[in-house]
């Protein structure tokens, strides 16, 4: 797992690295000015490209963009420093004063590195920012950005107002929410991680999953077992009108690896599904002796669906999972029952218009503080809770993870009624509830990569993406 820091849990761990383990901000900024070289000097190489120009601001990004050209020019590069006038920070300054080179007042180059700002930006770029960041985008080069795309929020990956478009970004010392959260995923380009001695303190940090974690949550099935030993899922899950969300939903599960599957629908879509999917069981209540009971996909909004919710949570003693129109009755009909006594362990799985609704905020400000406003929901509510979108935050009692894997392929119907199958049928296994999340977010991910390499995103379905879900599997368990 790879921390994710905040800015300002950057910052604690910056003055924590100088205060405790002593070493001073000079070295730490000669040291990121110098990794970022060296990611520089590759791209060049790799792709035969002479003249440099780095783009340096006023604060300690810019710091470390005179840093990175006076390695640069020792290296023997042709670099040159295109500097923004100002007052600048001290550490920029000192460095500015120790570049030797040449300095340049055109943006044009074969590689630009761009470090006008860092992550703690957090106004508008408007004037000569502004103009100098759109003739980075327009001139062509390569762009290698340090620690983040100037322009790029460090807490939400916004745009604030203008940003650069890089090829390749260095994160200096850990990974930051900005990297991955909001726009960063157009802006960012490759994000390259580079460590320079940052000691992070004890906190409660946000963490991205590799494929050696998530390999972790299948492990080699015993031979002397039976379907029992691994969980019955109960799928409550569909209407005529929205057949497919049970299609896809039992589909998934029927995947994930669990004993049982368990499909509570309408009579009419019993019948229509009833040959599609022999292995599946049909019944006409939730099973409240299932590991695992997921309710909501293509249900409607109803009083009764809203009901059988608020039953569950006091009657059920497994995992529930309550997506799609199970989080909107809860926003029309309250979700103030979320806090009262349960018996169950809960997953909320919406997308961002979903937790709109459910919190009474607007998108905007959703995108502006995703990772906090997930996090205060999650505690306030007791639930674990999966936030969809091109990033995906999942917090509970657990921890706090990100998930990163996945294409835009999964940007079309039927990608949330496959998750919500695949994580039931996971917890029914015996996944807890957030592992149960991380583990389905991520193996979707990767199947809905795989789809897209064989399909492209504008032609890759749900159909293919839950086809490729034991190729996912294969891949995670077989290589890491």
């Amino acid at each position: 797992m790879e921390k994710v820091l905040t800015n300002s849990q950057m910052r604690a761990a910056d003055e924590y690295t100088v205060s405790v383990s002593g070493i001073p901000s000079r070295t730490l900024m000669r040291r990121a000015g110098a990794s970022i070289a060296e990611e520089v000097l590759r791209a060049a190489e790799e792709r035969g490209l002479k003249s440099i120009l780095v783009v340096c601001g006023t604060g300690n990004n810019g710091g470390d963009g005179y840093v990175c050209a006076e390695v640069l020019r020792g290296r023997g590069a042709d670099v040159k420093v295109f500097a923004f006038d100002g007052a600048a920070s001290e550490d920029c300054a000192r460095e500015r004063k120790a570049y030797g080179g040449e300095y340049a007042r055109e943006i044009s180059a074969d590689v630009i590195v761009d470090c006008i700002f860092g992550t703690g930006l957090s106004r508008e770029v408007t004037g000569r920012y502004a103009e100098v960041i759109e003739k980075i985008n327009a001139c062509g080069a390569f762009v290698v950005s340090a620690d983040i795309p100037s322009g790029i929020s460090g807490d939400c990956g916004l745009v604030l107002g203008s940003a650069v478009k890089a090829d390749v970004t260095v994160a200096v010392a850990e990974y930051k929410v900005g990297h991955f959260f909001g726009d960063s995923a157009d802006y960012c380009g490759k994000v390259v991680k580079r460590d320079i001695g940052i000691v992070c303190p004890p906190c409660d940090y946000m963490y991205l999953y590799t494929e050696t974690d998530i390999k972790r949550y299948f492990p080699a099935r015993k031979r002397n077992t039976h379907k029992g030993s691994y969980g019955s899922a109960c799928i409550v899950v569909g209407s005529w009108k929205y057949i497919g969300a049970a299609a896809l939903a039992v589909e998934a599960a029927l995947k994930s690896g669990c004993g049982y599957v368990k499909l509570v629908t309408e009579e009419k879509v019993k019948l229509a599904l009833a040959a599609k999917f022999p292995q599946a069981i049909f019944a006409d209540e939730p099973d409240l002796n299932a590991q695992a009971i997921a309710i909501g996909s293509g249900c409607g909004v109803s009083e009764e669906l809203y009901a059988q919710i608020k039953r569950l949570l006091t009657e059920y003693g497994g995992t529930l999972i309550i997506d799609a129109d199970g989080l909107n009755a809860l926003s029309v009909y309250g979700k103030e029952i979320l806090k009262q006594q349960k018996r169950c362990r809960v997953v909320l799985t919406p997308h961002v218009k979903e937790f709109s609704r459910l919190t009474g905020l607007g998108t905007n400000e959703i995108l502006s503080d995703t990772v906090g406003l997930a996090r205060r929901f999650s505690k306030e509510y007791g639930v674990t809770l999966l936030l969809k979108g091109a990033a995906s935050i999942i917090c509970g009692e657990d921890g706090a993870a990100i998930n990163t894997r996945g294409s835009t392929a999964l940007a079309k119907a039927g990608s949330g009624d496959m998750l919500t199958g695949y994580m039931c049928g996971s917890a029914a296994r015996g996944l807890a509830p957030f592992d149960a999340a991380v583990c389905s977010a991520f193996v979707l991910g990767v199947a809905a990569e795989i789809s897209s390499e064989q399909r492209t995103d504008w032609c890759a379905t749900a159909k293919d993406i839950i086809n490729n879900l034991p190729k996912a599997v294969k891949y995670l368990t077989s290589r890491f």
